[in-house]
């Protein structure tokens, strides 16, 4: 199957579920060809037959260079561009003092969140600069964890700090190229990680509160308004959060 010029290609990372997921579905919606890739075949076999037909199911570990290469040409020779890579595969780390984190903890985290989102924007530059017409958008997943850290979260945290200055480091790298590249700052979406929030997480003050989520689809539209938007304009930083949640003040 080969794309035409009107059928965008996307790829989204962590695609079998939760913002991923929603993406992949929002963005089919307006006539994307879409490549998703995670680690579990069962969720992204779910997704692409939601997907009905306009979907690719690739498993891949985004740590791993090779498999983001195989991810890449798998998507190419498949659809034959790329014009939307989502950043969108991430973990956590046990909610545990850092003393107690083991060396292997944290770097899967990184290995996942920062290192993964590096390889999948080197590919995506590589191929976006070659092809015909060349050019596309990346939008990577920085989480409100971006900006304000939960308690024992070091690890996620960090790598979501250096989220964002990945985002602006190839956003400057990529408007000679007509790569366009922004982030998406998501606050608790509805989703089977994110349950607990419902039932009650840590807070700053070390106290266990219920809070408040938002509906995973309404994440998944603002990632594809931020990817249609035209070549010339971009979205560098969207924060979209449940309205309730304590981000505004937390600590």
């Amino acid at each position: 199957m080969t794309s035409s010029f009107n059928e965008k290609v996307a790829i989204i990372t962590g695609g079998g579920t939760g913002v991923g997921a929603a993406a992949a579905l929002a963005l089919r919606e307006r006539g994307w060809q879409i490549a998703i890739c995670g680690r579990r075949p069962g969720p992204l076999a779910e997704v692409a037959e939601r997907i009905d037909g306009g979907a690719e199911a690739i498993i891949a570990d985004v740590s791993d260079p090779h498999d983001v290469d195989r991810l890449f040409q798998s998507a190419v020779d498949t659809f034959g561009r790329v014009d939307l890579l989502f950043n969108n595969a991430g973990i956590g780390a046990p909610p545990i003092p850092i003393e107690e984190l083991s060396v292997e903890q944290w770097q899967s985290v990184v290995d996942i969140n920062l290192t993964g989102s590096w390889l999948c924007a080197r590919a995506a530059f590589r191929q976006m600069k070659s092809q015909k017409p060349p050019g596309g958008r990346i939008i990577n997943n920085g989480s409100v964890s971006a900006q304000t850290p939960r308690p024992f979260s070091a690890p996620y945290t960090a790598t979501k700090h250096a989220m964002t200055g990945l985002t602006k480091a190839l956003s400057l790298e990529g408007r000679d190229f007509g790569i366009t590249v922004g982030q998406i700052d998501i606050g608790n979406a509805a989703t089977p990680l994110t349950a607990q929030m419902s039932v009650g997480v840590m807070q700053a003050n070390g106290e266990t509160a219920a809070e408040a989520t938002m509906n995973v689809d309404d994440v998944g539209e603002a990632v594809a308004v931020m990817a249609e938007l035209p070549a010339d304009t971009n979205i560098l930083q969207m924060t979209i959060m449940a309205n309730g949640m304590p981000l505004v003040g937390r600590g």
